[in-house]
Parts: structure tokens; C-alpha cells; sequence
């Protein structure tokens, strides 16, 4: 069965978008999965097609009805979790990202103006989620990543299934860095050990590097997979 995504957006036009070129969008013309743009303001109730209201409180900006939600969630509710993209929501994760590309697709609905009626997440299983800890004009863009992310651990999408198994995140740690051809770059050489041809070497350095880039640029990973790691034996020393 082929991973089927729908997309719940005011703006509909705006798919496929980058999910239609590159190994996302030859999966999606090859058939491994499935994408289906629908505009939340087919289920607006007024002859004016009226999605959002004033927040309750008062303030600045608008808010998307829980009523014209929860009707266009209605309409395509088949068992796929159902995900909400808002800078209030868990932040995504590659966890979460294989637990979704291992399961039949997902319904996701994108956010605008001020946001969502909070009764949307107490009335239906909807899943907040965010992609970092900013803001975005709507939530299409998070949906297109998120989607990227799931889509490309699909069978058949990467050429090497290897491919996915030592990147960021993997883990709990950064990925170790890349080098290739020419070996010397404006007096900068590849790191001797990866021209050694010692594999238990090279893979003791890289796991070193990873762990020593975690620490120096993500050390909230290092603390959120279980603390301090250690670094491999001596045969891993860093070199640059």
C-alpha cells in the first residue's frame, strides 16, 4: 500500500511544490505515494466561504473556526494520524518521522493567521506539530518538510537503504562530516585517516566527530538521548 498524505490549506495551489521534483516527486510520479491537496474553505458554512473569526479575548489577528476544522477533517478521517503544523506543537523528530513513514500516510492541517480554536485538539485526535521554534506565514512549508522527511525513507526512494541509517539524527547525534574529491582545497586536506583505507578506523572517527559536533552544536541532544557520551578508544583520534 502506497503512503497516502492529505493536505487540508487554504492555499492548495501551493502543492506539490518541492514535493514534486527530486526523489519526492519521482516517487510521487512512480506511484510509492500519494498526494492530496483540499481547500479548508470547501467546508465553510456562510455563502462567503468564512474560515476564521476574531479570537475570543480580544487581539490582534484571526482565528481558524473549530467548526469549519473539525468539517474538512470529517470529510477525509480514514484512520491516518492526523497532524496540525503550529510553533505550538511537539517539535518533530526523526522518530516520529519513521513512525509516520512506516504506517499508511497521514491528514495534515496546515495553520494561518493567528492559528487554530484550541477545541479542534480537544475534539479531534489531531497531533500539534512544529518544526522549529519560529514562525512561518502558514503551515504548508512545515507540511512540505515534514512530508520530504517521511517521503524519502519510503522503499524504493533512496537508492542505498544504507543511505538514511548514519544521518543526523539517527542517533541522537549530529551526522559525522562529509569530504570528497579534490583531496587538497585551498591548503586544506581531507582528513588523513579517511584516505587510510582503515575501515574500524574511519568508523571510530566518525563517531567520534559526531559525538564532538553534537556537543559543540546541539548539546540539548546530548542531554536528550541520556547525557554525556563517550568518546571512542585511542585509533580515533580528531583529525582535520
Amino acid at each position: 500500500m502506497s503512503f497516502r498524505a492529505t493536505v487540508l490549506t487554504l492555499y492548495p495551489e501551493m502543492f506539490p511544490g518541492p514535493l514534486g521534483a527530486s526523489l519526492a516527486g519521482r516517487g510521487l510520479a512512480e506511484g510509492v505515494w500519494s498526494l492530496e491537496a483540499r481547500n479548508i474553505r470547501d467546508h465553510a458554512i456562510d455563502k462567503h466561504r468564512t474560515v476564521d473569526d476574531t479570537p475570543a479575548g480580544g487581539g490582534a489577528g484571526m482565528v481558524l473556526r473549530c467548526d469549519v476544522l473539525a468539517a474538512a477533517l470529517d470529510a477525509v478521517a480514514d484512520g491516518r494520524p492526523m497532524l496540525a503544523m503550529t510553533p505550538r506543537g511537539k517539535p518533530l523528530t526523526q522518530h516520529r518521522v519513521r513512525e509516520l513513514a512506516a504506517g499508511e500516510g497521514a491528514i495534515i492541517l496546515c495553520g494561518r493567521f493567528e492559528g487554530f480554536d484550541e477545541r479542534i485538539f480537544e475534539a479531534r485526535p489531531v497531533e500539534p506539530v512544529s518544526i522549529g521554534d519560529y514562525v512561518l506565514s502558514g503551515g504548508e512549508l512545515g507540511a512540505m518538510a515534514m512530508l520530504d522527511a517521511c517521503v524519502r525513507l519510503l522503499p524504493g526512494i533512496m537508492g542505498a537503504t544504507s543511505s538514511g541509517e548514519e544521518e543526523s539524527f539517527e542517533e541522537g547525534l549530529l551526522e559525522y562530516p562529509h569530504y570528497t574529491r579534490p583531496v587538497e582545497w585551498e591548503g586544506r586536506t581531507i582528513p588523513e585517516v579517511l584516505r587510510s583505507g582503515d575501515h574500524a578506523k574511519i568508523a571510530q572517527w566518525r563517531k567520534q566527530r559526531a559525538i564532538e559536533d553534537t556537543r559543540l552544536r546541539r548539546p540539548d541532544l546530548i542531554v536528550r538521548h541520556g547525557g554525556a557520551r563517550e568518546a571512542p578508544p585511542s585509533g580515533a583520534q580528531r583529525e582535520d
